[in-house]
């Protein structure tokens, strides 16, 4: 695959059958050949897109010194803010050309989870910062939802098998600000190559050169979104359970040419995690006497946890 296809979620949410169907095949496809996709039909709307953007901006914008009272120790960057250069890609020693916030999962009627999981960060200098965020973390939850139910059907599992699991999921929602590069950098890019650690990643800001996935020839390919599409891929967590029968693709963020060096970049994935006791063991249906069994099994939260440590977000 050259490209990255682009489905239509309206289709899977249509009355008619064969338009259901024919989205769970095609995005079966391509997350079986490329592990992306470009999604029309969502639940963002414009002016809640522009709403965030600017939210982010603004916060991005806030003088060193006020952004880095929302950095908080201990928790592994799971909430608030995470300073420029912090996190590097797995095996890579160099850390990556950006700044970021992270909102959490607002747990409803769960006290064990709402024990486990750190607290959503409140920005006081932003009034609107944290709810235009809230916001937006439901509509992209709400989205990832449906696409995972044409996933369970392409699996050969009940459509709502993941509804369960990502209820009061572990789920993120990352602004990222890639600033402007002012001195040539040694060996660092804007984010090295990598594999999402998750079941999939819901990417806002694909519009424009910079997001590049590697195709199963080891080809680099511009990975670019219409405004009005979301790029969705299989994260790590989705490959290993389906037996890596989903893909979870190697991308990565080159830095731009030295003309665009001096503008800012924005991006805002959706991690769509699931609870950490749900188990990933590969399921039965993606096993046969080709595909033999090829993880161990493993819980979403002890996944995640290796993970942290291998990006130096935790120590060990």
């Amino acid at each position: 695959m050259d490209s990255i296809p682009s489905v239509n979620l309206k289709d899977f949410l249509s009355d008619d059958p064969s338009r259901k169907q024919n989205f769970v095949d095609a995005i079966g496809k391509a997350y079986e050949e490329i592990g992306f996709v470009a999604l029309k039909g969502h639940f963002l709307d414009d002016a809640l897109v522009k709403k965030l953007y600017t939210e982010v901006k603004n916060f991005f914008s806030l003088p060193v010194e006020t952004k880095q009272k929302y950095e908080i120790p201990g928790i592994g960057g799971q909430r608030g803010y995470v300073s420029f250069g912090k996190e590097s890609a797995k095996g890579k020693k160099e850390g990556d050309l950006k700044e970021f916030w992270h909102f959490g999962q607002y747990v409803e009627n769960n006290d064990k989870l709402k024990a486990e999981y750190p607290d959503n960060v409140i920005v006081e200098e932003l009034p609107e910062f944290n709810k235009v965020g809230k916001e937006a973390y439901r509509m992209l939850e709400k989205t990832a939802k449906y696409v995972l139910r044409a996933l369970a059907l392409h699996l050969g599992l009940e459509e709502t098998y993941f509804d369960k699991y990502i209820h009061n999921g572990n789920s993120i929602l990352r602004p990222i600000h890639y600033p402007p590069i002012t001195v040539e950098p040694k060996e660092a890019v804007r984010a090295a190559a990598h594999g999402d650690i998750n079941l999939i990643t819901l990417l806002m800001g694909a519009q424009g050169k910079g997001l590049q996935v590697q195709n199963h020839k080891g080809d680099w390919i511009d990975a670019i979104a219409q405004p009005d599409e979301l790029m969705i891929n299989v994260g790590d967590m989705l490959s290993r359970h389906s037996n890596n029968k989903l893909k979870s693709t190697i991308h990565r963020v080159v830095n731009p040419p030295k003309e665009l060096w001096r503008t800012s970049r924005y991006s805002i994935p959706f991690f769509m995690h699931p609870i950490s006791d749900m188990k990933l063991n590969v399921l039965e249906s993606c096993v046969d006497e080709n595909n033999p069994k090829q993880f161990e099994d493993i819980t979403a939260g002890a996944f995640l946890n290796e993970r942290l440590i291998e990006l130096g977000l935790i120590k060990n």
